[in-house]
């Protein structure tokens, strides 16, 4: 008897789930539920924005020169790069504060490892860097002067020898 009970049973449930995968085959996909979307792989954590932080903005230096940059980009410089140790970088409305790094190329090279923002300045245009993310920040900039001929005002430039001669050994070079 128990196992007559048991087969009228399993009949019965293979018979329901026969019946319901014949009418789940048979829905039209505008009743089926939506497909969901795939989990994110990383956690996206909304903060509250902090208008006070966020209307920080540092003010251009005083007497800071503007290089125009390719892509639209620019930055102020404000310092003799010829002399100072240390000049301040206007970019981003931030101003950092770059201590000049000894090269053996003749280019100028400011950074600073706190921040990463690199400057590289060669006579003929700078170039700011990121070490963050390793990315070229801007590129091809040049001043008002550089775009109409002149080379960047680096501390290679100022030592040359040509620019420090004597007048009448300029003059006589000149002969």
């Amino acid at each position: 008897m128990k196992k007559l009970l048991i087969a009228t049973v399993i009949g019965a449930l293979s018979t329901t789930m026969m019946l319901a995968a014949t009418e789940a085959a048979a829905q039209t996909p505008s009743t089926t539920a939506k497909a969901k979307k795939p989990a994110p792989k990383h956690r996206i954590i909304k903060r509250k924005t902090n208008p006070a932080k966020e209307a920080k903005v540092d003010p251009i230096p005083v007497g800071a020169e503007h290089w125009s940059c390719a892509e639209g980009m620019a930055f102020d410089l404000k310092g003799d790069m010829a002399r100072d140790q240390i000049v301040t970088v206007h970019w981003a409305n931030k101003n950092y504060n770059l201590p000049r790094q000894t090269t053996t190329t003749g280019a100028d090279r400011f950074h600073d490892a706190a921040t990463g923002l690199d400057l590289v300045v060669i006579p003929t245009k700078a170039m700011l860097f990121s070490d963050k993310d390793s990315s070229r920040l801007a590129d091809e900039c040049k001043t008002v002067a550089m775009q109409q001929g002149a080379m960047a005002p680096t501390q290679a430039q100022a030592l040359s020898p040509e620019n420090h001669a004597p007048a009448s050994a300029s003059a006589a070079a000149a002969q």
